[in-house]
């Protein structure tokens, strides 16, 4: 099994919307539980507990993505060695990350526009209100993610 980790701020727009969106591109393509395993954690502890922000619920419900029952968490000290693949979103997500496991020893940290062949990050939705276009580009990464890695 393929275990991945979407991290961002508070884990209430992108690393939620990261995580659904790469589940439901599996799935779509067949991989199924015993294949792959998608959570999503925040370096905050501001926004702990609380749903997906209501613009990205609305933008996901409308591709047909359920994200009901979501509570944001915290990123743990201890799980680094968990997870096969960390994916972030900006330079402030990477840093943060970093700081909370104290490196990236087995060099598993990604941004997820990497895979997409792009350079640059995912802005923050909270702050540009461009929902739509962390739609796509996050779309786009996890479409590209999956044609790299390998089922297990």
């Amino acid at each position: 099994m393929i275990k991945i980790l979407f991290v961002c701020h508070g884990s209430i727009c992108r690393s939620p919307m990261g995580a659904y969106l790469l589940r439901d591109i599996a799935a779509r393509k067949g991989w199924g539980e015993a294949d792959i395993h998608i959570e999503s954690a925040a370096t905050s502890a501001e926004e702990i507990g609380n749903p997906v922000y209501p613009p990205i619920r609305k933008i996901l419900e409308s591709h047909g993505i359920n994200c009901s029952g979501y509570k944001a968490r915290r990123l743990k000290a201890d799980e680094y060695w968990d997870w096969d693949y960390i994916i972030v979103f900006d330079e402030e997500n990477m840093r943060e990350t970093k700081k909370i496991w104290g490196s990236d020893l087995g060099h598993k940290i990604h941004f997820i526009k990497s895979y997409s062949g792009k350079e640059g990050y995912v802005e923050d939705p909270w702050y540009t209100r461009d929902f739509e276009t962390c739609y796509q580009e996050i779309k786009e990464g996890c479409e590209k993610f999956l044609e790299t890695i390998v089922r297990v």
